[in-house]
């Protein structure tokens, strides 16, 4: 038996099928869903959800959101989300250096609108990169 999983953007369905495990990036730590698994509803951080189809792990790039699993149906419904294979990695690590550099760049000022866009950035770029294979120095 396996798992119905739904990757659900305002704009599109990024993935519906088949998974024999989830592992979700909650935003209190990664989540891991088998077949079976107890009903709940959770928040998702910006991260990568991971699953498994037989021996095959793939990766999907999520934007933050939330997540459902009632009986043995994950749906999860995220602001953006990007599947691993879509993404180019030399852009995704151009983009991920480059938002390094920008942290770095406001990293002594306290709470400032910029400082805060720059940490959401790099965020999204490491999530993609991860999600692409690519490995963070």
């Amino acid at each position: 038996m396996s798992l119905t999983l739904r990757v659900l953007t305002p704009d599109t369905n990024v993935f519906d099928g088949a998974a024999d495990e989830v592992i979700l990036p909650s935003t209190t730590g990664q989540l891991g869903v088998l077949t079976g698994h107890a009903s709940l509803l959770t928040a998702l951080d910006v991260g990568v959800l991971r699953l498994r189809e037989g021996s095959s792990w793939s990766s999907i790039a999520l934007m933050g959101g939330f997540a459902e699993v009632i009986d043995d149906e994950v749906t999860v419904l995220v602001n953006g989300a990007e599947r691993g294979t879509d993404i180019n990695r030399g852009e995704a690590e151009k983009a991920f250096a480059a938002s390094r550099e920008e942290l770095t760049r406001v990293a002594g000022q306290i709470n400032t609108p910029e400082k805060l866009q720059a940490q959401q950035k790099a965020s999204r770029a490491r999530a993609r990169l991860q999600a692409a294979g690519g490995t963070l120095d």
